[in-house]
Protein backbone atom coordinates (compact mmCIF):
# COMPACT_ATOMS: atom_id res chain seq x y z
CA UNK A 1 0.00 0.00 0.00
CA UNK A 2 1.45 3.90 -0.91
CA UNK A 3 1.56 5.93 1.72
CA UNK A 4 2.91 9.72 2.17
CA UNK A 5 6.30 8.52 2.78
CA UNK A 6 6.13 7.30 -0.98
CA UNK A 7 4.60 10.25 -2.52
CA UNK A 8 7.19 13.54 -4.31
CA UNK A 9 5.88 16.60 -4.95
CA UNK A 10 8.06 18.06 -7.52
CA UNK A 11 7.94 20.89 -10.50
CA UNK A 12 10.44 21.70 -13.16
CA UNK A 13 12.04 25.31 -13.38
CA UNK A 14 14.57 26.70 -15.60
CA UNK A 15 14.69 29.41 -18.41
CA UNK A 16 12.33 29.60 -21.02
CA UNK A 17 13.07 26.99 -23.75
CA UNK A 18 15.51 24.93 -21.58
CA UNK A 19 13.76 21.50 -22.19
CA UNK A 20 10.72 21.47 -19.48
CA UNK A 21 8.36 20.36 -21.53
CA UNK A 22 10.50 17.57 -23.39
CA UNK A 23 11.77 16.06 -19.80
CA UNK A 24 7.97 16.30 -18.45
CA UNK A 25 7.34 13.94 -21.91
CA UNK A 26 10.27 11.50 -21.29
CA UNK A 27 9.13 11.33 -17.42
CA UNK A 28 5.17 10.22 -18.63
CA UNK A 29 6.99 7.71 -20.77
CA UNK A 30 8.80 5.81 -18.30
CA UNK A 31 5.59 6.16 -16.23
CA UNK A 32 4.14 4.12 -18.84
CA UNK A 33 0.87 6.32 -18.59
CA UNK A 34 1.63 6.46 -22.77
CA UNK A 35 4.45 5.66 -25.18
CA UNK A 36 6.82 6.49 -26.77
CA UNK A 37 6.25 7.51 -30.62
CA UNK A 38 2.46 7.61 -29.81
CA UNK A 39 1.81 11.60 -28.79
CA UNK A 40 2.73 14.54 -30.22
CA UNK A 41 5.58 16.99 -28.08
CA UNK A 42 4.74 18.63 -25.54
CA UNK A 43 2.10 16.35 -23.59
CA UNK A 44 1.56 18.86 -20.87
CA UNK A 45 1.29 21.79 -23.12
CA UNK A 46 -2.27 21.54 -23.98
CA UNK A 47 -3.10 24.84 -25.00
CA UNK A 48 -2.65 25.73 -29.17
CA UNK A 49 -0.70 28.98 -28.72
CA UNK A 50 1.58 26.65 -26.16
CA UNK A 51 2.40 24.34 -29.07
CA UNK A 52 2.66 27.75 -31.74
CA UNK A 53 4.90 29.56 -29.77
CA UNK A 54 7.31 26.85 -27.75
CA UNK A 55 6.41 28.12 -24.65
CA UNK A 56 4.59 27.07 -21.35
CA UNK A 57 1.87 29.42 -20.18
CA UNK A 58 -0.34 27.80 -17.82
CA UNK A 59 1.36 25.34 -15.04
CA UNK A 60 0.08 21.81 -15.60
CA UNK A 61 0.45 19.19 -12.57
CA UNK A 62 0.08 14.97 -13.92
CA UNK A 63 0.63 12.55 -11.42
CA UNK A 64 3.32 9.62 -12.45
CA UNK A 65 3.80 6.17 -11.27
CA UNK A 66 7.17 4.59 -10.65
CA UNK A 67 7.32 1.11 -8.79
CA UNK A 68 6.18 1.98 -5.32
CA UNK A 69 6.56 5.92 -5.83
CA UNK A 70 4.10 8.17 -6.78
CA UNK A 71 5.67 11.60 -8.32
CA UNK A 72 2.86 14.53 -8.77
CA UNK A 73 4.71 16.46 -11.45
CA UNK A 74 3.95 20.34 -12.37
CA UNK A 75 5.66 21.61 -15.46
CA UNK A 76 6.14 24.93 -14.82
CA UNK A 77 6.48 28.07 -17.31
CA UNK A 78 10.39 29.85 -17.94
CA UNK A 79 9.64 33.34 -18.88
CA UNK A 80 9.37 35.79 -16.61
CA UNK A 81 6.45 37.26 -17.20
CA UNK A 82 4.82 33.75 -15.65
CA UNK A 83 7.14 33.61 -12.71
CA UNK A 84 4.09 34.25 -10.65
CA UNK A 85 2.71 30.65 -12.11
CA UNK A 86 5.90 29.42 -10.96
CA UNK A 87 5.87 30.60 -7.42
CA UNK A 88 2.08 28.81 -7.10
CA UNK A 89 3.75 25.99 -8.24
CA UNK A 90 6.81 25.63 -5.99
CA UNK A 91 4.22 26.27 -2.80
CA UNK A 92 2.60 22.84 -3.93
CA UNK A 93 5.77 21.07 -4.08
CA UNK A 94 8.68 19.65 -1.47
CA UNK A 95 11.44 19.35 -4.43
CA UNK A 96 12.63 20.97 -7.89
CA UNK A 97 14.04 19.33 -10.89
CA UNK A 98 16.78 22.81 -11.83
CA UNK A 99 16.98 22.46 -15.55
CA UNK A 100 19.78 24.06 -17.24
CA UNK A 101 20.57 24.07 -21.35
CA UNK A 102 23.92 22.59 -21.52
CA UNK A 103 24.34 24.78 -24.52
CA UNK A 104 23.38 28.28 -23.53
CA UNK A 105 24.53 27.79 -19.39
CA UNK A 106 22.38 29.49 -16.80
CA UNK A 107 20.29 32.33 -17.80
CA UNK A 108 18.18 35.15 -15.99
CA UNK A 109 15.75 33.18 -15.24
CA UNK A 110 17.28 30.30 -13.70
CA UNK A 111 18.65 32.30 -11.08
CA UNK A 112 15.60 33.64 -10.43
CA UNK A 113 13.65 30.48 -10.26
CA UNK A 114 16.41 28.87 -8.35
CA UNK A 115 16.04 31.21 -5.95
CA UNK A 116 12.48 31.22 -5.41
CA UNK A 117 12.88 27.61 -5.16
CA UNK A 118 15.72 28.33 -2.21
CA UNK A 119 13.09 30.74 -0.64
CA UNK A 120 10.48 28.30 -0.33
CA UNK A 121 12.38 25.30 1.03
CA UNK A 122 12.33 22.82 -1.80
CA UNK A 123 15.10 20.30 -2.33
CA UNK A 124 16.69 21.15 -5.40
CA UNK A 125 18.47 18.74 -8.67
CA UNK A 126 20.49 20.47 -10.41
CA UNK A 127 20.35 18.88 -14.50
CA UNK A 128 22.60 19.49 -17.00
CA UNK A 129 20.47 19.13 -20.26
CA UNK A 130 20.81 18.86 -23.89
CA UNK A 131 24.28 16.99 -23.63
CA UNK A 132 24.05 15.05 -27.15
CA UNK A 133 24.34 18.36 -28.49
CA UNK A 134 27.78 18.98 -30.35
CA UNK A 135 27.50 22.59 -28.99
CA UNK A 136 27.10 21.39 -25.30
CA UNK A 137 29.73 23.01 -22.39
CA UNK A 138 28.87 20.40 -19.32
CA UNK A 139 32.52 21.74 -17.42
CA UNK A 140 31.69 25.47 -17.87
CA UNK A 141 27.89 25.15 -17.29
CA UNK A 142 28.77 22.89 -14.32
CA UNK A 143 31.01 25.10 -12.76
CA UNK A 144 28.12 28.43 -13.18
CA UNK A 145 25.24 25.79 -11.57
CA UNK A 146 28.32 25.56 -8.32
CA UNK A 147 28.19 29.09 -8.42
CA UNK A 148 24.57 29.60 -8.45
CA UNK A 149 23.59 26.83 -5.88
CA UNK A 150 26.97 25.48 -4.95
CA UNK A 151 26.22 21.85 -6.02
CA UNK A 152 29.87 19.76 -7.10
CA UNK A 153 29.93 17.90 -10.46
CA UNK A 154 28.76 14.16 -9.28
CA UNK A 155 25.70 15.79 -7.99
CA UNK A 156 24.66 17.30 -11.09
CA UNK A 157 22.91 14.95 -13.88
CA UNK A 158 23.80 15.19 -17.15
CA UNK A 159 20.80 14.16 -19.28
CA UNK A 160 19.70 14.62 -22.97
CA UNK A 161 15.43 14.97 -22.85
CA UNK A 162 15.35 14.42 -26.55
CA UNK A 163 17.30 11.13 -26.79
CA UNK A 164 16.03 10.00 -22.74
CA UNK A 165 19.60 9.86 -21.90
CA UNK A 166 20.10 9.71 -18.22
CA UNK A 167 16.78 9.67 -17.41
CA UNK A 168 16.35 6.56 -15.66
CA UNK A 169 19.03 7.35 -13.62
CA UNK A 170 17.40 10.63 -12.94
CA UNK A 171 13.72 8.67 -11.77
CA UNK A 172 15.48 6.30 -9.46
CA UNK A 173 17.38 9.13 -7.65
CA UNK A 174 14.32 11.27 -6.84
CA UNK A 175 12.79 9.36 -3.96
CA UNK A 176 16.23 9.90 -1.98
CA UNK A 177 17.05 13.39 -3.11
CA UNK A 178 13.63 14.85 -2.54
CA UNK A 179 11.96 15.04 0.80
CA UNK A 180 7.95 13.05 1.49
CA UNK A 181 5.51 15.68 1.99
CA UNK A 182 5.62 17.26 5.84
CA UNK A 183 2.29 17.52 7.66
CA UNK A 184 0.66 20.62 8.61
CA UNK A 185 -1.98 19.67 10.68
CA UNK A 186 -4.34 16.35 11.33
CA UNK A 187 -7.65 18.37 10.16
CA UNK A 188 -8.21 18.65 6.16
CA UNK A 189 -6.27 21.23 4.61
CA UNK A 190 -5.33 22.11 1.40
CA UNK A 191 -4.00 24.26 -0.93
CA UNK A 192 -5.85 25.90 -4.11
CA UNK A 193 -2.80 26.51 -6.69
CA UNK A 194 -4.65 26.49 -10.01
CA UNK A 195 -8.22 26.72 -11.07
CA UNK A 196 -10.06 26.67 -14.60
CA UNK A 197 -14.31 26.62 -14.99
CA UNK A 198 -16.41 23.67 -16.58
CA UNK A 199 -19.09 24.97 -17.99
CA UNK A 200 -20.97 21.46 -16.64
CA UNK A 201 -19.37 21.27 -13.53
CA UNK A 202 -18.82 24.73 -12.50
CA UNK A 203 -15.25 25.37 -11.11
CA UNK A 204 -12.55 22.92 -10.70
CA UNK A 205 -9.95 23.49 -8.30
CA UNK A 206 -6.50 21.77 -8.23
CA UNK A 207 -5.23 21.18 -5.04
CA UNK A 208 -2.11 20.39 -2.70
CA UNK A 209 -3.22 18.16 0.48
CA UNK A 210 -1.12 19.41 3.51
CA UNK A 211 -3.11 17.91 6.07
CA UNK A 212 -5.87 15.25 6.56
CA UNK A 213 -8.45 14.08 3.73
CA UNK A 214 -10.97 15.21 1.40
CA UNK A 215 -13.90 12.59 0.43
CA UNK A 216 -16.38 12.66 -2.10
CA UNK A 217 -19.34 14.61 -1.29
CA UNK A 218 -17.37 15.75 1.85
CA UNK A 219 -19.09 19.68 3.21
CA UNK A 220 -15.57 21.63 2.77
CA UNK A 221 -15.00 26.09 2.80
CA UNK A 222 -12.57 28.15 1.64
CA UNK A 223 -10.97 30.32 4.57
CA UNK A 224 -10.58 33.70 2.95
CA UNK A 225 -14.19 33.93 0.75
CA UNK A 226 -15.85 31.98 3.65
CA UNK A 227 -17.60 29.84 0.86
CA UNK A 228 -19.03 26.55 1.35
CA UNK A 229 -19.55 23.75 -0.71
CA UNK A 230 -20.06 19.85 -1.39
CA UNK A 231 -16.96 18.40 -3.12
CA UNK A 232 -19.22 16.31 -5.97
CA UNK A 233 -16.36 14.80 -7.22
CA UNK A 234 -12.45 14.62 -6.34
CA UNK A 235 -9.86 12.77 -8.09
CA UNK A 236 -6.20 13.39 -9.51
CA UNK A 237 -4.33 14.27 -12.61
CA UNK A 238 -3.54 12.01 -15.08
CA UNK A 239 -3.37 13.05 -18.85
CA UNK A 240 -6.85 13.74 -18.15
CA UNK A 241 -9.32 13.13 -14.86
CA UNK A 242 -9.31 10.31 -13.22
CA UNK A 243 -12.10 9.89 -10.47
CA UNK A 244 -10.94 8.77 -6.79
CA UNK A 245 -12.88 8.19 -3.60
CA UNK A 246 -10.78 10.30 -1.66
CA UNK A 247 -7.52 12.32 -1.66
CA UNK A 248 -5.27 12.24 1.42
CA UNK A 249 -2.29 14.39 3.14
CA UNK A 250 0.29 14.88 0.63
CA UNK A 251 -1.38 13.96 -2.82
CA UNK A 252 -2.19 16.29 -5.34
CA UNK A 253 -5.15 16.48 -6.98
CA UNK A 254 -8.96 18.35 -8.20
CA UNK A 255 -12.08 19.07 -6.39
CA UNK A 256 -15.29 19.94 -8.32
CA UNK A 257 -16.69 22.67 -6.47
CA UNK A 258 -19.77 23.21 -8.12
CA UNK A 259 -19.73 27.06 -7.80
CA UNK A 260 -20.97 29.02 -10.78
CA UNK A 261 -20.13 32.05 -9.10
CA UNK A 262 -16.58 32.66 -10.21
CA UNK A 263 -15.02 35.01 -7.47
CA UNK A 264 -15.91 32.76 -5.16
CA UNK A 265 -12.97 29.91 -5.71
CA UNK A 266 -9.75 32.28 -5.60
CA UNK A 267 -6.28 30.66 -6.04
CA UNK A 268 -3.99 30.62 -3.18
CA UNK A 269 -7.08 30.29 -0.83
CA UNK A 270 -6.70 27.54 2.19
CA UNK A 271 -9.04 24.69 1.45
CA UNK A 272 -11.01 23.34 4.97
CA UNK A 273 -13.70 21.44 6.49
CA UNK A 274 -16.56 23.32 6.99
CA UNK A 275 -17.06 22.70 10.69
CA UNK A 276 -13.29 23.61 11.13
CA UNK A 277 -13.83 26.88 12.84
CA UNK A 278 -10.25 27.68 13.92
CA UNK A 279 -8.44 26.40 10.61
CA UNK A 280 -4.67 26.75 9.52
CA UNK A 281 -3.74 29.52 6.96
CA UNK A 282 -1.11 28.18 4.96
CA UNK A 283 1.41 30.53 4.23
CA UNK A 284 4.41 31.33 1.75
CA UNK A 285 1.60 32.58 -1.05
CA UNK A 286 1.68 35.77 -2.24
CA UNK A 287 -1.02 37.91 -4.34
CA UNK A 288 0.63 38.89 -7.86
CA UNK A 289 1.19 42.51 -8.30
CA UNK A 290 0.36 43.26 -11.85
CA UNK A 291 2.85 46.09 -13.34
CA UNK A 292 1.16 46.69 -17.20
CA UNK A 293 -2.06 47.98 -17.66
CA UNK A 294 -4.00 48.60 -21.07
CA UNK A 295 -7.48 49.39 -22.49
CA UNK A 296 -9.34 46.29 -24.00
CA UNK A 297 -12.75 47.56 -26.00
CA UNK A 298 -14.40 45.15 -28.30
CA UNK A 299 -14.32 46.31 -32.23
CA UNK A 300 -18.39 46.08 -32.27
CA UNK A 301 -19.84 48.18 -29.11
CA UNK A 302 -22.57 45.05 -28.87
CA UNK A 303 -19.82 43.00 -27.77
CA UNK A 304 -19.72 44.48 -24.17
CA UNK A 305 -21.21 42.01 -22.39
CA UNK A 306 -19.90 39.13 -24.32
CA UNK A 307 -16.24 40.54 -23.63
CA UNK A 308 -17.26 41.22 -19.79
CA UNK A 309 -19.11 37.60 -19.57
CA UNK A 310 -15.42 36.23 -21.60
CA UNK A 311 -13.20 38.07 -18.44
CA UNK A 312 -15.24 36.78 -16.19
CA UNK A 313 -14.66 33.28 -17.22
CA UNK A 314 -10.66 33.61 -18.27
CA UNK A 315 -9.74 35.66 -14.65
CA UNK A 316 -10.89 31.98 -13.02
CA UNK A 317 -7.95 30.72 -15.17
CA UNK A 318 -5.30 33.08 -14.58
CA UNK A 319 -5.64 34.84 -10.97
CA UNK A 320 -2.70 37.10 -12.11
CA UNK A 321 -5.23 39.09 -14.42
CA UNK A 322 -7.33 42.14 -12.91
CA UNK A 323 -9.49 44.44 -14.91
CA UNK A 324 -11.87 47.17 -13.85
CA UNK A 325 -14.89 48.48 -16.35
CA UNK A 326 -14.15 52.06 -17.91
CA UNK A 327 -15.71 54.36 -20.87
CA UNK A 328 -13.81 56.09 -23.58
CA UNK A 329 -15.38 58.62 -25.66
CA UNK A 330 -13.56 57.52 -29.01
CA UNK A 331 -14.73 53.32 -28.00
CA UNK A 332 -17.46 53.27 -25.32
CA UNK A 333 -17.81 50.91 -23.20
CA UNK A 334 -14.53 48.36 -21.96
CA UNK A 335 -12.28 47.52 -19.45
CA UNK A 336 -8.62 48.74 -17.35
CA UNK A 337 -6.95 45.42 -17.59
CA UNK A 338 -3.84 44.81 -15.67
CA UNK A 339 -0.72 42.37 -16.39
CA UNK A 340 2.29 41.39 -15.43
CA UNK A 341 4.23 42.07 -18.79
CA UNK A 342 3.90 42.29 -22.10
CA UNK A 343 3.97 38.57 -23.36
CA UNK A 344 1.08 38.62 -20.31
CA UNK A 345 -1.06 40.98 -22.12
CA UNK A 346 -0.36 39.51 -25.71
CA UNK A 347 -1.12 35.99 -24.50
CA UNK A 348 -4.35 37.20 -22.38
CA UNK A 349 -5.52 39.51 -25.81
CA UNK A 350 -4.73 36.44 -27.87
CA UNK A 351 -6.39 33.60 -25.83
CA UNK A 352 -9.48 35.54 -25.35
CA UNK A 353 -9.46 36.51 -29.36
CA UNK A 354 -9.07 33.04 -29.97
CA UNK A 355 -11.23 30.96 -26.81
CA UNK A 356 -14.15 33.22 -26.80
CA UNK A 357 -14.16 34.80 -30.39
CA UNK A 358 -14.13 38.34 -29.47
CA UNK A 359 -12.38 40.94 -32.11
CA UNK A 360 -10.56 43.65 -29.75
CA UNK A 361 -9.31 47.01 -29.52
CA UNK A 362 -6.22 47.19 -26.86
CA UNK A 363 -4.68 51.47 -26.18
CA UNK A 364 -0.97 50.79 -26.02
CA UNK A 365 0.91 49.45 -22.58
CA UNK A 366 0.98 51.42 -19.53
CA UNK A 367 2.40 51.80 -15.95
CA UNK A 368 0.96 52.84 -13.09
CA UNK A 369 1.97 56.18 -11.46
CA UNK A 370 1.31 57.76 -7.90
CA UNK A 371 0.71 60.98 -7.38
CA UNK A 372 1.23 63.19 -4.47
CA UNK A 373 -1.58 66.50 -3.82
CA UNK A 374 -0.71 69.85 -1.94
CA UNK A 375 -1.88 68.09 1.16
CA UNK A 376 0.19 65.06 1.01
CA UNK A 377 -2.42 62.57 0.04
CA UNK A 378 -1.00 59.70 -2.53
CA UNK A 379 -3.21 58.23 -4.95
CA UNK A 380 -2.11 55.43 -7.84
CA UNK A 381 -3.22 56.17 -11.03
CA UNK A 382 -3.63 53.29 -13.73
CA UNK A 383 -5.11 55.47 -16.63
CA UNK A 384 -2.86 58.15 -17.56
CA UNK A 385 -6.43 60.31 -18.78
CA UNK A 386 -7.40 60.15 -14.99
CA UNK A 387 -4.44 62.63 -14.11
CA UNK A 388 -7.15 65.35 -15.17
CA UNK A 389 -9.11 64.76 -12.43
CA UNK A 390 -6.68 66.83 -10.21
CA UNK A 391 -5.18 69.98 -10.34
CA UNK A 392 -3.59 70.52 -6.90
CA UNK A 393 -0.50 67.90 -7.66
CA UNK A 394 3.11 68.73 -6.17
CA UNK A 395 5.09 65.55 -7.56
CA UNK A 396 4.19 63.03 -9.61
CA UNK A 397 6.10 59.55 -8.64
CA UNK A 398 6.66 56.45 -11.24
CA UNK A 399 8.01 52.67 -10.62
CA UNK A 400 11.19 51.61 -10.53
CA UNK A 401 12.64 48.02 -11.32
CA UNK A 402 15.51 46.19 -10.98
CA UNK A 403 16.55 44.45 -13.75
CA UNK A 404 19.34 41.52 -13.81
CA UNK A 405 20.47 40.79 -17.31
CA UNK A 406 23.36 38.18 -18.58
CA UNK A 407 24.70 38.86 -21.80
CA UNK A 408 28.05 37.67 -23.91
CA UNK A 409 31.09 40.24 -22.81
CA UNK A 410 30.67 41.52 -27.08
CA UNK A 411 27.66 43.35 -26.15
CA UNK A 412 28.21 45.14 -23.25
CA UNK A 413 29.30 48.73 -24.96
CA UNK A 414 25.71 48.19 -26.89
CA UNK A 415 23.89 47.28 -23.94
CA UNK A 416 25.32 49.90 -21.60
CA UNK A 417 24.17 52.67 -23.82
CA UNK A 418 20.50 50.87 -24.36
CA UNK A 419 20.19 51.30 -20.74
CA UNK A 420 21.35 54.75 -19.89
CA UNK A 421 19.42 55.97 -22.79
CA UNK A 422 16.61 54.23 -21.12
CA UNK A 423 17.19 56.19 -17.70
CA UNK A 424 18.89 53.64 -16.12
CA UNK A 425 21.21 53.19 -13.39
CA UNK A 426 23.94 50.67 -12.72
CA UNK A 427 24.35 49.11 -9.34
CA UNK A 428 26.53 45.82 -10.47
CA UNK A 429 28.80 45.18 -12.72
CA UNK A 430 30.45 41.19 -12.73
CA UNK A 431 32.31 39.11 -15.20
CA UNK A 432 30.51 35.22 -14.87
CA UNK A 433 33.11 33.58 -16.73
CA UNK A 434 35.46 34.47 -19.45
CA UNK A 435 32.52 35.33 -21.68
CA UNK A 436 29.53 35.93 -19.79
CA UNK A 437 28.49 39.20 -17.88
CA UNK A 438 26.26 39.71 -14.86
CA UNK A 439 24.83 42.98 -14.67
CA UNK A 440 22.43 44.56 -11.88
CA UNK A 441 20.94 48.09 -13.00
CA UNK A 442 17.69 49.92 -11.65
CA UNK A 443 15.10 51.54 -14.67
CA UNK A 444 11.86 53.19 -14.45
CA UNK A 445 9.21 50.64 -15.00
CA UNK A 446 7.66 52.80 -18.37
CA UNK A 447 10.72 52.40 -19.90
CA UNK A 448 10.99 48.88 -19.54
CA UNK A 449 7.28 48.22 -20.92
CA UNK A 450 8.21 50.76 -23.94
CA UNK A 451 10.20 48.13 -26.11
CA UNK A 452 13.26 47.65 -23.97
CA UNK A 453 12.60 43.65 -24.15
CA UNK A 454 12.57 43.89 -28.39
CA UNK A 455 15.51 46.50 -28.14
CA UNK A 456 17.68 44.29 -26.10
CA UNK A 457 17.36 41.26 -27.87
CA UNK A 458 18.22 42.99 -31.28
CA UNK A 459 21.18 44.87 -30.13
CA UNK A 460 22.45 41.30 -28.46
CA UNK A 461 21.43 39.04 -31.78
CA UNK A 462 18.85 37.10 -28.86
CA UNK A 463 21.61 36.33 -26.16
CA UNK A 464 20.66 38.71 -23.63
CA UNK A 465 18.34 37.44 -21.39
CA UNK A 466 16.82 39.46 -18.48
CA UNK A 467 15.10 38.89 -14.85
CA UNK A 468 13.04 41.99 -13.07
CA UNK A 469 11.75 42.85 -9.87
CA UNK A 470 9.36 45.74 -9.06
CA UNK A 471 10.73 48.19 -6.62
CA UNK A 472 8.50 50.95 -4.85
CA UNK A 473 8.21 54.74 -6.58
CA UNK A 474 10.56 57.19 -7.11
CA UNK A 475 10.40 61.08 -7.99
CA UNK A 476 10.59 61.29 -11.94
CA UNK A 477 10.66 63.71 -14.54
CA UNK A 478 7.45 63.45 -16.13
CA UNK A 479 4.70 64.59 -17.93
CA UNK A 480 0.84 63.78 -19.75
CA UNK A 481 0.99 64.05 -23.46
CA UNK A 482 -2.27 64.72 -25.17
CA UNK A 483 -3.39 64.16 -28.56
CA UNK A 484 -5.97 66.58 -30.24
CA UNK A 485 -8.02 66.00 -33.02
CA UNK A 486 -10.00 69.44 -34.44
CA UNK A 487 -9.51 70.60 -30.92
CA UNK A 488 -10.80 68.12 -29.07
CA UNK A 489 -8.84 65.70 -26.94
CA UNK A 490 -8.72 62.42 -27.22
CA UNK A 491 -8.51 59.93 -24.13
CA UNK A 492 -7.64 57.04 -25.08
CA UNK A 493 -4.26 58.53 -27.25
CA UNK A 494 -3.34 60.13 -23.37
CA UNK A 495 0.10 58.74 -22.26
CA UNK A 496 2.69 59.84 -19.22
CA UNK A 497 5.93 59.87 -20.82
CA UNK A 498 9.46 60.99 -19.33
CA UNK A 499 10.20 64.79 -20.21
CA UNK A 500 13.43 64.50 -22.75
CA UNK A 501 10.99 62.16 -24.64
CA UNK A 502 7.73 63.69 -24.87
CA UNK A 503 8.31 66.15 -27.63
CA UNK A 504 10.28 63.24 -30.18
CA UNK A 505 6.72 60.83 -28.77
CA UNK A 506 4.75 63.89 -29.50
CA UNK A 507 5.92 64.68 -33.49
CA UNK A 508 5.60 60.93 -34.59
CA UNK A 509 1.94 60.24 -32.74
CA UNK A 510 0.98 63.52 -34.64
CA UNK A 511 2.66 62.40 -38.17
CA UNK A 512 0.83 59.31 -37.73
CA UNK A 513 -2.61 59.84 -36.63
CA UNK A 514 -3.00 62.58 -39.67
CA UNK A 515 -1.67 59.86 -42.33
CA UNK A 516 -4.80 57.30 -40.71
CA UNK A 517 -7.40 59.99 -40.33
CA UNK A 518 -9.51 60.18 -43.77
CA UNK A 519 -9.76 63.50 -45.41
CA UNK A 520 -13.41 65.99 -44.58
CA UNK A 521 -14.53 68.93 -46.42
CA UNK A 522 -12.45 71.31 -44.05
CA UNK A 523 -8.99 71.27 -42.49
CA UNK A 524 -8.50 68.73 -39.83
CA UNK A 525 -5.41 70.49 -36.90
CA UNK A 526 -3.66 67.15 -35.36
CA UNK A 527 -2.05 68.41 -32.34
CA UNK A 528 0.30 67.32 -29.62
CA UNK A 529 0.24 68.59 -26.66
CA UNK A 530 1.71 68.77 -22.68
CA UNK A 531 -0.63 70.83 -20.87
CA UNK A 532 -1.19 73.99 -22.50
CA UNK A 533 1.30 73.80 -24.48
CA UNK A 534 1.89 72.61 -28.24
CA UNK A 535 4.46 70.56 -29.36
CA UNK A 536 3.68 69.57 -32.29
CA UNK A 537 0.81 70.17 -35.04
CA UNK A 538 0.10 68.56 -38.61
CA UNK A 539 -2.85 69.68 -40.73
CA UNK A 540 -5.19 67.22 -42.78
CA UNK A 541 -5.81 69.33 -45.86
CA UNK A 542 -10.01 69.47 -46.99
CA UNK A 543 -11.48 67.62 -49.30
CA UNK A 544 -11.76 70.41 -52.22
CA UNK A 545 -14.56 70.23 -54.82
CA UNK A 546 -14.77 71.91 -57.77
CA UNK A 547 -17.48 74.30 -58.04
CA UNK A 548 -16.85 76.13 -61.24
CA UNK A 549 -17.03 73.21 -62.80
CA UNK A 550 -20.34 74.10 -64.20
CA UNK A 551 -19.21 77.27 -65.57
CA UNK A 552 -18.58 77.82 -69.57
CA UNK A 553 -17.62 81.19 -69.82
CA UNK A 554 -19.07 84.93 -68.88
CA UNK A 555 -17.89 87.44 -66.47
CA UNK A 556 -14.97 86.67 -63.96
CA UNK A 557 -17.26 87.81 -60.69
CA UNK A 558 -19.68 84.74 -61.89
CA UNK A 559 -16.69 82.23 -60.95
CA UNK A 560 -15.56 84.29 -57.68
CA UNK A 561 -19.06 84.27 -56.13
CA UNK A 562 -18.92 80.53 -56.39
CA UNK A 563 -15.50 80.07 -54.40
CA UNK A 564 -16.83 82.83 -51.99
CA UNK A 565 -19.75 81.12 -51.25
CA UNK A 566 -17.56 77.72 -50.89
CA UNK A 567 -15.43 79.46 -48.45
CA UNK A 568 -18.20 80.56 -45.94
CA UNK A 569 -19.53 76.95 -46.42
CA UNK A 570 -16.13 75.62 -45.04
CA UNK A 571 -15.98 78.00 -42.44
CA UNK A 572 -19.54 77.42 -41.20
CA UNK A 573 -18.35 73.44 -41.55
CA UNK A 574 -15.36 74.19 -39.34
CA UNK A 575 -17.27 75.40 -36.57
CA UNK A 576 -19.72 73.01 -36.32
CA UNK A 577 -18.07 69.93 -37.64
CA UNK A 578 -17.36 66.69 -35.77
CA UNK A 579 -14.34 64.73 -36.84
CA UNK A 580 -15.14 60.90 -36.44
CA UNK A 581 -12.02 58.59 -36.39
CA UNK A 582 -13.05 55.25 -37.60
CA UNK A 583 -11.97 52.60 -35.26
CA UNK A 584 -9.46 51.24 -37.86
CA UNK A 585 -7.38 54.33 -37.90
CA UNK A 586 -7.32 53.83 -34.02
CA UNK A 587 -6.75 50.23 -34.24
CA UNK A 588 -3.55 50.92 -36.77
CA UNK A 589 -2.32 53.91 -34.68
CA UNK A 590 -2.34 51.88 -31.44
CA UNK A 591 0.15 49.25 -33.09
CA UNK A 592 3.03 51.15 -31.92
Amino acid sequence: MLTNKNIRNISIIAHVDHGKSTLADRLIEYSGLIKPGDHVDQILDTMELERERGITIKSQPIRLKFQDTIINLIDTPGHVDFSYEVSRALIACDGAILLVDGTQGVQAQTFAHSYAAIEAGLDIIPVINKIDSVDVEVENVSKQIYNLIGSEDEEIFKISSKEGTGIEELIQQLPTLISSPKKETEKTNALIFDSYFDSYRGVVASVRMFGGEIKTNSRLKLVNSDYEFEASEIGYFDLNLAESKQLSFGEVGYVVTGAKDLSQIRVGDTLVDANDNKPIILSGYKEPQPTVFSSVYPSDSDDYTKLRDSLDKYVLNDASFIYEPETSSAFGFGFRCGFLGLLHLEIVIERLEREFGLSLIVTPPSVEFKIVRNNNEEIIIRNPSKIDEFTDIKKIEERICELDLLFPKQYLGSIMKLLNDKRGVQLDLVYLSTSMVKAKYTIPLLELVSGFYDSLKSISQGFASLDYKILDFEVGKLVKLDILVNGLAIDSFSSILSKENSEFIGRSRVKKLSKLIPRQQFDIPIQAAIGSRIIARETIKALRKDVTAKLYGGDVTRKRKLLEKQKEGKKKMRNIGKVEVPKEAFREFLKE
